[in-house]
């Protein structure tokens, strides 16, 4: 028997594992898509539970006051259960409401003072360097003559096989007064163009069929770095958000694959994209955050358009791409909003048919400066309003779900239990994953006929259901 023959069959000491808790919007779970593939990089296993783990890490949101609760208590249940905790994401970056200055104290320490470090977002080193002093790196002999520059191909996926996220940039250079994200995640930082192509190669390469690409502003992408040139493939590629589109149009194209675009800023410029719509290159679905439609009110939000220019740049983007599917998501009772303001953003909701919308009540998240604006509205107006917008918003998307009966689809197919002889669910250019509605799959009526999750089927739609279409697979 050979030394080396002896050094491999001595049993491995067992992995340290890592319990994860990954909540809030996609650009925190690619930031928890980073950080467990360092993981798994190095050697740690991870655990389904928070009592099997060595320690827990909880990535959190901080944007809303649901979503900050959400995170305090999902922390100090991981205490509880475990009690070695690390904290990272945007909540991690809030201080105590009111604190300011040297003396400020950080909210979450304050809550849960016995976490064992607390990060803002995007921290993957700083997250590593904790684990690293709490549950050192495992040893592997032969793991650890692997190169330091080691870059898995694809790394660890907190979605599905078949769509993935690709973050094109961090933070936000808007000061909108209802929004806390740029004093978290900072001013826009674009990622170099050839690193995020790159990026985008490995994930179809892998099989990848739908790619969203999101940001705190896509629109935006480059403005940072005056849109310098990057590299790609050995040609030169400006970072800008219209050739980015056209490079990941050509690599989609490639593989058959989809690109959707989040977050999406009505500048000018969008407008030469819609041809890459129009022609299939990239998905015809827009996600828009408009937010409001009263110019008074946009201005208080200090937002970088207003109602009347969006209403004609939607209807030049429709004549350009008549197929051309928008989500976007609003505020109800902002600070100072008076009724007519209010019907005028009913009134824009109905002009503008916006197919997918979302509503907010407005929310006074801590650190925000509309809190100071005057004419705050009590809790039940904002609700009541919330409510009022949704019936006018479900009543346009119904309508035009209901046109879309009698037309043929391609789904992409996200469930189909035994092949899909018995149905399924998938969902078509218009539906993103977890946000919008679906395509239920009725059982193909040709016996031969299968369907299998991350493919391509063709669909008939013969009916609707609530927010969803219903078809049946040909």
């Amino acid at each position: 028997m050979t030394q080396d023959t002896l050094v491999r069959s001595t049993p491995a000491a067992a992995a340290p594992k890592i319990g994860f808790v990954s909540l809030g919007c996609p650009k925190a779970l690619t930031d928890s898509e980073l950080i467990l593939t360092q993981l798994r990089a190095e050697g740690y296993a991870t655990s389904k539970t928070f009592a099997g783990a060595d320690l827990v890490i909880v990535n959190t949101c901080g944007f809303i006051d649901d979503a900050v609760k959400e995170s305090l208590d999902t922390i100090g249940e991981a205490l509880a259960e475990n009690g070695k905790v690390i904290v990272t994401g945007c909540l991690g970056a809030k201080l105590v409401p009111g604190d300011t200055g040297e003396g400020a104290r950080n909210l979450v320490r304050q809550m849960h003072p016995s976490v064992l470090a607390v990060t803002g977002p995007h921290a993957t080193h700083e997250v590593m360097d904790a684990v690293h002093r709490q549950l050192p790196k495992p040893h592997d002999p032969f793991v650890d003559l692997v190169p330091a520059f080691f870059d898995p191909k694809i790394g660890v996926k907190l979605t599905p096989r078949h769509y993935a996220y690709l973050k094109i940039s961090e933070g936000c250079n808007h000061r909108c007064t209802f929004c806390i994200i740029p004093s978290m995640r900072g001013d826009l930082v674009s990622r170099p163009i050839g690193d995020v192509l790159g990026e985008a190669q490995r994930l179809f390469d892998a099989g990848v069929k739908e790619l969203l690409v999101i940001s705190q502003d896509t629109s935006a992408y480059g403005g940072d770095v005056k849109f310098r040139t990057g590299f790609w493939d050995g040609r030169p590629v400006k970072t800008h958000m219209t050739e980015l589109c056209e490079r990941l149009a050509e690599l989609a194209a490639r593989h058959g694959a989809w690109v959707r675009l989040h977050y999406v800023y009505p500048y000018p410029h969008v407008d030469r994209i819609l041809p890459l719509m129009a022609s299939g290159a990239i998905l015809p679905y827009l996600d828009v955050p408009f937010q409001h439609s009263h110019p008074d009110v946009l201005k208080r939000m200090k937002r970088p358009a207003s109602g009347e220019k969006n209403l004609e740049r939607l209807q030049r983007w429709r004549e350009a791409c008549p197929k051309l599917v928008i989500r976007s998501t609003f505020i109800a009772g902002f600070p100072g909003e008076t009724e007519a303001e209010f019907e005028h953003l009913l009134g824009f909701m109905r002009e503008a048919q916006i197919d997918r919308a979302g509503c907010f009540a407005y929310s006074a998240v801590d650190g925000a400066t509309a809190n100071a604006l005057p004419g705050m509205l009590a809790v039940e107006l904002r609700e009541e309003r919330r409510a009022r917008f949704m019936a006018v918003a479900e009543g346009v998307s119904a309508a035009k779900l209901r046109r879309r009966v009698g037309a043929t689809m391609q789904v992409l197919v996200d469930a189909a239990p035994a092949l899909g002889r018995k149905g399924g669910v998938g969902r078509s250019y218009a539906d993103a994953p977890e946000i919008d509605g679906s395509v239920k799959l009725l059982p193909p009526e040709k016996a031969s006929k299968t369907l299998k999750v991350g493919e391509f089927t063709r669909v008939k739609i013969v009916g609707t259901q609530g927010h969803d279409l219903v078809g049946v697979p040909i």
